[in-house]
């Protein structure tokens, strides 16, 4: 009978009766190497661009499979992880739908991976199963849904509504969204082999009525046959289309309806803003992405339904997972609650957050980084050297430097990336280009945003 190596030692398991002494030394070593990592890069991005970072991950990493193991291992590798990222958590990292994931989803996910749970079968992830339903369907509820399952994101949300209204009403079933709908709606539709899309006009950045009105209409009122995707929170400037309005039309024409709300889900937590989400409810499906306003870990995405009988297209049978007499005898029959087979328990770190912060301190955290974003665009407002494109709806903020090139806004962002002192994205809209501030720090502060300001103005070309 063989010997369990030391609990130093890094071929010891994660779980079972050594797995907390196994884990806790090392635990303390990746919390060392993250904050060493994070003082050495020194700022929201490592310093140098993508060939000096390339050039420091491979001097660190050196042999990547040894013929003997390296004992400092761990530690040099999350340093050098933690020392090249982009840090979501600094106020001046604020180009993305990237959020600084809480410390108590965090903690909740250290925990499936060390339980290594797979939701492909309820002998394998018992607790797991039954946790999943009860957030999802809580959560569905909340947008006035019936029911949801966990995906990978926004990107999965989206292809797996376009495929369950394919199975539905058949493979010639036709998308028709917005110019400013996310690249994964026509990306699906490809991906399913359905007709192409019809892209409708949206002018100021939201999806237009009048022109949604033309296309179906053009389109003919064959019922079910034209699946609508409408925005809430749109990934260049976090603006939500006109949805009781697209929701009439849709009624009107026969059209089933999805929403993607990947980004703008999160303002059902806020009473102050769950308001700019009425007529959410009207979906037939529904995109939500607790990695972006949730402060999740990613992954966190949902697809939300109206009729749970949908999701019967979904159903598998794999005799060693979901065999007949199992399920007749009471086994609960997880194949049908996603497109993949294997898949860990992301629900864990979203049901320790709704419990532990309840609507109220989600709210809270939603409230905070719109009151910011209300702040920053102030300050631009006021700022002479500085353009604001518009108001935010949620927590996105465009600006350029009056009187800049759409090159020297380009030129400004890669040199703060570059020096690792600021991360902005950019959108095009109105046929120019501008700086994009995504501000999903809660801990953001008033002089963090006069300093990303000066930044950009210290950098813009005279």
């Amino acid at each position: 009978m063989s010997t369990p190596p030391p609990l130093d030692h890094p071929a010891r398991l994660a779980s079972g009766p050594d797995g907390p002494h196994a884990l806790r030394p090392l635990l303390d070593t990746v919390l060392d190497a993250l904050d060493s990592g994070r003082h050495a890069r020194g700022g929201p991005l490592p310093v140098g661009g993508p060939d000096a970072v390339a050039a420091r991950i491979r001097d660190a990493v050196g042999d990547v499979l040894p013929e003997h193991g390296d004992p400092d291992a761990l530690r040099g590798l999350v340093h050098a992880l933690a020392e090249g990222a982009a840090d979501p958590a600094d106020p001046l990292c604020a180009a993305h739908l990237h959020c600084p994931p809480l410390a108590v989803a965090t903690a909740a996910d250290l925990a499936v991976s060390a339980l290594n749970p797979s939701l492909d079968s309820w002998d394998q992830a018992p607790a797991a199963s039954e946790l999943e339903a009860l957030v999802t369907r809580t959560l569905a509820h909340e947008a006035g849904l019936a029911d949801s399952v966990v995906t990978t994101g926004g990107t999965e949300s989206n292809q797996l509504a376009l495929l369950l209204a394919r199975e539905s009403h058949g493979g010639g079933v036709r998308l028709v969204c917005g110019a400013n709908a996310h690249h994964s709606l026509p990306r699906a539709a490809w991906l399913l082999g359905l007709p192409e899309p019809v892209i409708v006009p949206a002018p100021s950045g939201t999806l237009d009525p009048a022109a949604l009105h033309s296309a179906l209409t053009d389109l003919g009122s064959s019922r079910g046959s034209v699946v609508v995707a409408a925005t809430a929170g749109t990934t260049d400037a976090g603006l939500i289309d006109p949805l009781p309005e697209i929701a009439g039309l849709c009624a009107a024409h026969g059209a089933r309806l999805h929403i993607d709300a990947a980004h703008g889900g999160g303002l059902l937590f806020s009473e102050r803003h769950r308001d700019k989400l009425t007529g959410l409810e009207a979906a037939h499906t529904l995109t939500l992405d607790l990695h972006k306003l949730g402060w999740q870990p990613v992954a966190a995405g949902l697809l939300a339904v109206r009729h749970p009988r949908d999701l019967a297209v979904l159903h598998q049978r794999a005799d060693y997972l979901n065999a007949g007499d199992d399920t007749e005898a009471g086994l609960p029959d997880l194949l049908g609650r996603s497109l993949r087979t294997t898949r860990r328990p992301d629900v864990l770190k979203i049901a320790v957050t709704l419990k532990a912060l309840g609507r109220s301190g989600l709210g809270a955290l939603v409230d905070q980084v719109c009151a910011r974003a209300r702040e920053f665009a102030d300050l631009i407002h006021d700022h002479p050297g500085f353009e604001l494109h518009d108001r935010p709806t949620i927590s996105t903020v465009l600006f350029r430097p009056a009187g800049a090139t759409d090159d020297a806004v380009a030129t400004v962002r890669r040199a703060l990336l570059t020096e690792g002192r600021a991360v902005l994205g950019r959108a095009r809209l109105d046929d120019r280009l501008w700086l994009k501030a995504t501000l999903l720090n809660p801990d953001t502060r008033t002089e963090d945003l006069a300093t990303l300001l000066k930044l950009v103005e210290g950098s813009t070309p005279r």
